[in-house]
């Protein structure tokens, strides 16, 4: 029996490797994820670990997700129009310009050769074709209609696409507000104030307050400004640590669904991702105990991931979806009272695209009304902090000449 080399992740964020022998690469992963485990990575085991390594570091610069939605929508034009799997794998491979992808292409090219299922081919790059794109091909493998689960794919990845690009496009504009803020701060406290208080020198002890405060701030900022550049640089790398665990994955993602301005966007976003992925893999045909465990990875939040674990364990007991999804305050009520109707009628998968679609919209109309309420929010901080460099620097002039007087 062939063996697979490993790479997994457990419910406590500990990665573990390993070789196991399975009849194929599905049903290695299948054994994988019926323990509860998150694959990283899954190979044959004579490719070796530094082949293992050399596919990982070709994986972590691979295609796009738009290139893997681009790849799927021709792949499902040309298997329409009567071209074999393996033909239309090539034909596309040549066509493509970026190199890793145009390896991948071929490689699979040859696994289609070599007898392999378009799934098992798949299984070998885990970090460029998603837990959820590859069940459903294995679905459609199984019960037929290979092109039209392809653009049901693609479709599903453009709309991904989209959403992540509006909510990308909600925080970049703050963002860019953010830096001119800090930048014109910096130009006022180190060029323009310094020159001003030429002016005031000798006389600071009649310098008010908020200039005291400013000229201080100024001199450091010129004097000592390698401090600040390697406390900006320590603070971003720190945060990026913080967040790579655990602990600070689970306080950054109740963070962002806490903060008054985006949390109702960030609920929006994981509930129709998370409603989403779960519909498109029922109506795929995909194992229940199987859509939940990929929905649960393909959330985007520790809290939501967490919910649906919960849930993964209840209907791996019996019990309905709606049961410990009634427990969790982070689905609306209403929410989960149309997907205990979806089970009971046994059109869940219909529900769920329906309640996905709502809450698409929800997230377009939320992020247009957060970022109209951001641009005069920002406004008026940026025209605040630039108010106060003003400020500090007309009242000495004022307070001299009527110490003149």
């Amino acid at each position: 029996m062939p063996t697979y080399r490993y790479e997994v992740k457990a419910t406590n964020g500990a990665v573990t490797h390993g070789v196991l022998a399975a009849p194929n690469l599905a049903a290695a992963a299948h054994d994988l994820r019926g323990r509860g485990l998150y694959i990283l990575a899954l190979g044959p085991a004579d490719a070796g670990k530094r082949n293992a390594r050399a596919l990982n570091l070709n994986l972590s610069f691979g295609p796009s997700a738009k290139d893997i939605q681009n790849f799927t929508s021709q792949l499902a034009v040309m298997i329409r129009a009567g071209i074999s799997i393996r033909a239309a794998v090539e034909g596309i491979a040549d066509q493509i310009q970026n190199p890793k992808f145009k390896v991948m292409l071929n490689q699979m090219k040859k696994d289609l050769e070599a007898g392999k299922q378009f799934s098992d081919a798949l299984f070998r790059y885990p970090k460029c074709f998603s837990p959820l794109y590859i069940n459903m091909v294995k679905a459609s493998e199984l019960s037929g209609g290979f092109s039209r689960m392809l653009d049901r794919i693609a479709s599903y990845l453009a709309q991904q696409i989209e959403t992540r690009s509006q909510v990308v496009g909600a925080m970049i504009y703050p963002g860019i507000i953010g830096t001119m803020a800090i930048g014109t701060t910096i130009f006022l406290l180190t060029f323009v104030l310094p020159r001003f208080m030429v002016i005031f020198k000798g006389k600071e002890a009649a310098l008010p307050a908020p200039t005291k405060l400013l000229l201080a701030l100024s001199n450091f900022m010129t004097n000592y400004w390698y401090i600040l550049l390697f406390a900006a640089a320590a603070g971003i790398w720190g945060f990026m640590m913080l967040i790579r665990t655990d602990w600070g994955r689970l306080w950054f993602d109740k963070v962002k669904l806490t903060v008054p301005l985006f949390k109702k966007m960030f609920r929006a976003l994981y509930i129709n991702r998370s409603l989403h992925t779960m519909g498109q893999l029922i109506n795929a045909g995909v194992p229940m105990l199987d859509t939940i465990s990929i929905t649960a990875e393909i959330s985007g939040n520790a809290l939501y991931r967490r919910m649906w674990r919960a849930v993964y364990v209840a209907v791996k007991q019996g019990k309905k979806i709606s049961a410990p999804l009634n427990k969790s305050p982070l689905l609306p009520r209403s929410v989960v009272q149309m997907i205990g109707a979806g089970e009971e009628s046994g059109k869940l998968g219909e529900v769920l695209d329906e309640v996905s679609e709502y809450y698409a919209r929800e997230l377009r109309t939320v992020i247009k009304s957060v970022t109209a309420m951001i641009e005069p929010l920002m406004i008026v901080a940026m025209g605040s902090v630039v108010g106060f460099i003003a400020m500090s620097i007309i009242l000495p002039i004022f307070k001299l000449s009527q110490l003149v007087k």
